[in-house]
């Protein structure tokens, strides 16, 4: 090839850009729908994923059902086991432990480096999501989803993506983890998300974390220690710690 390099530059094929308004892909609606069904206790920890099944109930072939069970496993939903499958993953109280602390200790660092507010679209996306959470009825796992919506926008006043995208799968494997003690969500009184919310918009980082700790309804981790294993000394005294004084941010 002869020419200077924009010549060769400019003689390149341009990739088309992809149209932001198509609707989801079959991959995304299928990890949507296996998605739900795990939060909202459909499948459980540890169930097989039946690919046969599946794949029939959800009239789709496997290559996207594969794709889709890829995305859950990245969130750790899903893992996959040698010569076994893919199963819904298993939680131990330990794990519990770790999936609450570290995203509890990582909400901290977002409020503390996102209030108070720098960017108006960041206070509106939390305004939005507790106008969706307060629109919810009748669907216990749409409600977890919408909670965790709002979650992730306080968190995204921090503007860290890896961070959020972090949050956002530990919310999902909590959500995941509410399911062994059949508390896929609280009762919906949204006092406590208008007062965060409020708080927010106030720009008083201490309040917020107090407003954000409320939002966690306190029998949230009742009798979760009767259905795990892994009830290490570090997770034990975590749970004592939890139901001794919920609300400590």
């Amino acid at each position: 090839m002869t020419g200077s390099v924009e010549d060769q530059v400019a003689q390149r094929p341009i990739a088309s850009a992809p149209n932001i308004a198509d609707p989801p892909s079959l991959v995304e609606l299928a990890a949507g729908t296996l998605r739900h069904m795990i939060i909202s206790g459909g499948l459980r920890c540890g169930d097989r994923i039946v690919e046969n099944r599946l794949t029939h109930e959800m009239g789709i072939s496997r290559p996207p059902l594969r794709e889709a069970l890829r995305v859950l496993e990245h969130e750790g939903l899903v893992r996959q086991l040698p010569r076994k499958g893919v199963i819904v993953t298993p939680l131990t109280l330990h794990d519990i432990y770790e999936i609450v602390t570290l995203r509890r200790e990582l909400e901290r660092f977002a409020v503390r480096h996102g209030v108070p507010v720098r960017e108006p679209a960041r206070l509106r996306r939390c305004r939005t999501a507790l106008d969706a959470l307060a629109a919810t009825t009748g669907d216990p796992a749409l409600f977890a989803e919408r909670s965790l919506h709002l979650r992730l926008a306080v968190v995204g006043l921090a503007g860290n993506e890896r961070l959020e995208d972090t949050c956002r799968n530990l919310g999902l494997q909590l959500m995941l983890a509410l399911t062994l003690t059949h508390r896929v969500a609280p009762a919906p009184d949204f006092a406590a998300q208008r007062r965060l919310v409020e708080a927010i918009a106030d720009g008083d980082a201490d309040t917020v974390l107090t407003e954000l700790a409320r939002t966690t309804d306190p029998r949230t981790f009742d009798g979760v220690e009767a259905v795990v294993d892994g009830h290490s000394h570090d997770a034990v005294q975590w749970l004592r710690r939890e139901r001794a004084d919920p609300e400590d941010p």
